[in-house]
């Protein structure tokens, strides 16, 4: 059992940094139209004016001015963020503001669209997730530890 425990524990946090920064690449894309147009098969939204309707579904106490700004630091956030995730790219602070990022969407769902659909989001799930990379000593196969070893890994990163 202690085997297979070392196995799992030297690829967790590269599959957690992997699921994390695709799941964000994916839902940017997404928005871009890049899965396809709206109404195709596994398609959220399809473009950005979809998009913006959901997020001010999801910010009901947002003026309508206040959209678009929010879909493009969001966009952006989730950018970052999902490439710095995949790199293993200042993972620490990448995992902590992702966990932050989904927990302020989990909420928003729960206040806009209900707490079902948070839950078959599993964006609460996904939070988690990334406050729990936070936590990681040493980002295994990442840039953090190519450029500043596994010890400054460990305080650093």
């Amino acid at each position: 059992m202690s085997r297979l425990r070392d196995v799992v524990s030297a690829c967790d946090s590269v599959f957690l940094r992997l699921a994390l920064g695709v799941t964000f690449l994916a839902a940017v894309t997404d928005r871009f139209g890049m899965w396809g147009p709206p109404g195709s098969p596994n398609v959220a939204w399809g473009n950005l004016d979809r998009f913006a309707s959901y997020a001010a579904k999801l910010n009901p106490w947002a003026p309508p001015v206040l959209i678009p700004v929010i879909v493009w630091i969001v966009t952006l956030a989730e950018t970052l963020l999902g490439c710095a995730l995949i790199l293993g790219f200042h993972t620490r602070w990448a995992a902590f503001g992702s966990g932050v990022l989904l927990l302020l969407f989990a909420l928003g769902m729960t206040v806009g669209t209900g707490v079902k659909s948070a839950l078959n989001a599993s964006v609460f799930s996904a939070a988690a997730a990334a406050f729990a990379l936070f936590t990681w000593p040493v980002y295994a196969w990442s840039l953090d530890a190519r450029l500043h070893g596994s010890d400054a890994n460990r305080s650093t990163s």
